[in-house]
């Protein structure tokens, strides 16, 4: 049964009337707080999201109780959506409903013709368009008696003259503005924003403020910070004799400020103009936020219309909010929450400038944040050189190999044709903090030609692009970039979240480099070194083929004698930069074969350099290669059936704490076993490396301390982690090879086709860039209870990929782990979001 519209449903907005978010919708909030604040708030009533609902499905509207909205004023109304928040979105809002043959009249009379001309024209368009869904183009027209000529259409369109009833007016507009917040393209729209399906819709009905007419008239919005950087300025625009798209006579734009530009609202009504100062400053204040106010100036008369959240770029949200937490505006934890962790991310980087042209020639997955301009390089050598000429370089490529890491350093930005969140060219550009985009659509690359093809576009090598790995976008040219926002007010929001925090964040850190940018973000110490990273470069590279090609052990371990100072070497630095935080170092992971080359030509350099014929190294890399290498040789089995690397690695590690601790940086470092699936693996790997460190202890006569642990990656690992557990001072878990096994994925290929399976809802999401919870994550939190079931003061974290990411920290937290490690340029985000998940918890009533 449809119901009617009761007058209960409308509430006039009041200091003391029943006015609730939830009901009536954020902006009639609003405008309730403003009137308590005595700002000159039109009379205004808000209708219920009830009752707008039951518009849409065809309810009934007593025009008795409408017509009583117009009395007063001047007996027009405009009509505002009310969603519950305002990135909801809405209708457009409708001005001047009540408009007729009447009322045009007597603001003739008043406020001129072409005034009173223009406010008809402009509501019979919106009417037309809104209400009666005619073209609204066949309405658009301007020149003399445009007026006469709409209502003539109108006539002719709907067999009817235009509704002269403002009451009968105002209930159709109403029943419109319903009615599109239910279609669908309306509904995808706010689904996209967070809005659930049924999300519900207040509609404001406020007396009009008119903005054309006789003396100091017109419309215009002020606010008190800049929407970009968020510094302290007033700004916004006064347009003298204007309402809504329909411009009246002598209608002008002019400054609110006094300056050398010309005239200023300042200057033709300085007491009005402080009136609105004053009100900014109230509302930032009571509505505990920085407010842009809508007003109206009608003949000197101040109207306070609406007033907003200022919109705001990410580094003017940050000092925003620490600005009024400084003032005591708000409390410190609520500036902490008020910020969206990944808006962090593009303070650090550069970011291309919101107002720039963006010519745009190719879109991907926006794989690292930031953006960069340089000229594009096909191959690791070209960007060598590049930067050795100086000369910024973007490195294009169909997917990025471990021998590419030289080229990855070499480059302010990487762009590639394949791979998704958790391949090569994501994971190593995130921790470099370089701008990536990769599994670009629509591009493809032509090597021997060195061009990239974009559509129908082509780029030679040398041609300059701009990378947006916050977007995902891919420009021509060099547009205007923002620099990186690291000032007192990002420091200050983060100093303030490690206060509530109660779960550690450490970093990825390979390098002293990495080790540094650490440091200047305020991890707690190094929770992965992957060390395999060490040994890609033109010195190291050739030990370790050398070593591959050994035939005994006792080879190996000579060839690995000429790596164990530099090794050794890696560490001391690393110890040293982190002066005794935690270093975690894990050993040995990757199949050897990544080390070896691959192309015909790379192997006749290997063979010349071996003094070996070229078929045996071919022979050797054959036998070296796997159907599967994720799933072969690496990792601990490495470790047990070729020993001497570990005992290398395990040798440089001991060493290089005792030379650490000699300078005054004493550590205890933590070595990690990876990919275990066995408890046996660990007693054996754990046997050989005490007996390192005791031949070290006897060779150096200086003790030290180590502890021992393993990286989870494996799902059996997961489920005999109580075992394992018996032998280790800590579980790290490794989710990236986790989720790999546990699904069946590869993270490097799943790219091609993860977007179809998240779409039809196979996956919520992509699991390698959101933990799987369900599945992953149920695989943690067992193998973590079975753990300190048997070792309670055991250490468990994660350093995964995902542990940069603010569900997973969310869920890390409640799941009880000590620390989570990501890459050094994710670790700011990663300590808001633990901050913010501290304090939802505590704030959680416990029962």
């Amino acid at each position: 049964m449809i119901r009617s519209i009761a007058p209960s449903d409308i509430v006039a907005i009041a200091p003391d009337s029943g006015v609730d978010a939830a009901v009536h919708g954020w902006r009639a909030k609003c405008l309730q707080r403003l009137v308590r604040m005595d700002l000159p708030v039109p009379p205004s009533h808000a209708l219920a999201a009830g009752a707008v609902r039951a518009l849409a499905q065809g309810a009934v509207l007593d025009l008795d109780v409408l017509r009583a909205l117009f009395q007063g004023g001047t007996g027009l109304l405009s009509v505002r959506p009310s969603a519950v928040k305002p990135e909801w979105g809405g209708p457009g809002t409708v001005l001047n409903v009540g408009i007729n043959d009447a009322c045009h009249a007597r603001l003739v009379e008043t406020r001129g013709q072409k005034a009173a001309d223009s406010i008809y024209l402009g509501f019979v368009q919106a009417y037309a368009q809104n209400v009666a869904r005619l073209d609204f183009d066949s309405f658009d027209s301007g020149g003399e008696n445009a007026l006469q000529r709409a209502l003539a259409l109108y006539r002719q369109e709907m067999d009817e003259d235009f509704p002269q009833d403002p009451a009968r007016q105002l209930a159709e507009v109403l029943r419109s503005m319903a009615r599109a917040w239910d279609a669908p393209t309306a509904r995808i729209l706010r689904s996209a924003k967070g809005a659930p399906q049924d999300a519900p819709l207040g509609l404001v009905m406020q007396q009009m403020a008119l903005a054309i007419g006789p003396g100091v008239t017109g419309s215009g919005t002020i606010q008190t910070v800049d929407s970009v950087t968020g510094v302290p300025v007033m700004t916004g625009r006064f347009k003298g004799q204007m309402q809504g798209p329909a411009k009246g006579q002598g209608a002008q734009t002019m400054y609110l400020t006094r300056d050398a530009r010309g005239d200023s609202l300042e200057d033709l009504a300085p007491e009005l103009f402080a009136d609105l100062v004053g009100y900014c400053a109230a509302a930032r204040e009571k509505l505990r936020d920085e407010m842009q106010i809508e007003f109206v100036l009608s003949d000197g008369k101040l109207s306070i219309l609406d007033a907003v959240r200022v919109n705001r770029s990410s580094r003017a949200a940050v000092r925003i909010a620490v600005a009024l937490a400084q003032d005591g505006v708000i409390a410190p934890a609520e500036a902490v929450m008020r910020i969206e962790p990944r808006a962090l991310s593009e303070l650090m980087h550069y970011q291309t400038d919101p107002t720039a042209p963006r010519d745009i020639i190719a879109r991907g997955i926006d794989a690292s944040p930031g953006a960069a301009t340089g000229r594009i390089v096909f191959s690791a050598a070209a960007a060598q050189a590049s930067a050795a000429r100086d000369e910024p370089c973007i490195l294009v490529r169909r997917e990025t190999l471990p021998e590419d890491i030289r080229g990855m350093h070499a480059s302010v930005g990487v762009l590639t044709e394949r791979g998704g969140m958790t391949s090569h060219a994501a994971v190593i550009a995130r921790g470099l903090g370089l701008p990536c985009i990769v599994g670009a659509t629509g591009i493809s690359i032509d090597p021997r030609a060195r061009l990239l093809h974009c559509g129908t576009r082509s780029f030679r090598e040398g041609e300059e692009i701009t990378i947006d790995g916050t977007s995902g976008e891919v420009l021509a040219g060099a547009p205007a970039l923002l620099e990186p926002a690291l000032d007192d007010s990002f420091n200050q929001l983060l100093d303030w979240a490690d206060e509530f925090r109660d779960m550690g964040v450490r970093a990825n850190a390979d390098t002293a480099e990495d080790a540094h940018t650490a440091l200047m973000f305020k991890a707690q110490g190094i929770g992965l070194c992957r060390t395999e990273h060490m040994f890609f470069d033109e010195i190291r590279l050739p030990i370790m083929r050398e070593m591959i090609f050994a035939d005994t052990p006792e080879d190996r371990r000579i060839a690995l004698a000429r790596l164990l100072p530099i090794q050794r070497q890696d560490f001391a630095e690393l110890f040293r930069i982190m002066a005794g935080l935690p270093v975690t170092i894990r050993l040995f992971d990757p199949p050897l074969h990544e080390f070896l080359p691959q192309h015909r030509e790379g192997m006749r350099e290997l063979a010349e350099s071996l003094d070996l014929p070229l078929s045996d190294v071919t022979r050797r890399i054959e036998a070296l290669s796997e159907f599967n290498p994720m799933l072969g040789m690496r990792g601990v089995r490495l470790g047990v059936t070729v020993p001497e690397i570990y005992d290398m690695q395990a040798r440089a590690i001991f060493e290089a704490a005792i030379a650490a601790a000699a300078i005054g940086a004493p550590v205890v470092p933590e070595i990690m076993i990876p990919l275990v699936s066995a408890r046996r693996e660990v007693e054996i790997v754990k046997t050989r490396v005490d007996a390192v460190a005791a031949a070290v202890r006897t060779e150096t006569g200086t003790d030290f301390a180590y502890r021992l642990g393993v990286m989870v990656e494996t799902p059996r690992a997961c489920l005999r982690a109580g075992d394992i557990a018996r032998h280790t001072s800590f579980l790290s878990y490794g989710t990236n090879d986790l989720t790999q096994m546990t699904y069946g994925l590869s993270r490097d290929d799943a790219g091609r086709f993860m977007g179809t399976y998240v779409q039809q809802g196979v996956y919520p999401e992509d699991p390698f860039h959101i933990l799987d919870e369900e599945g992953v994550g149920e695989l943690l939190l067992l193998g973590t209870e079975r753990a300190r079931r048997l070792q309670p003061g055991i250490t468990i974290s994660v350093c995964g990929e995902h542990a940069g990411n603010p569900q997973t920290i969310a869920f890390c937290h409640r799941a009880g782990m000590d620390y989570i490690s990501c890459s050094p340029f994710r670790v700011p985000v990663a300590r808001l979001a633990a901050a913010q998940e501290a304090i939802r918890s505590k704030a959680q009533p416990k029962g």
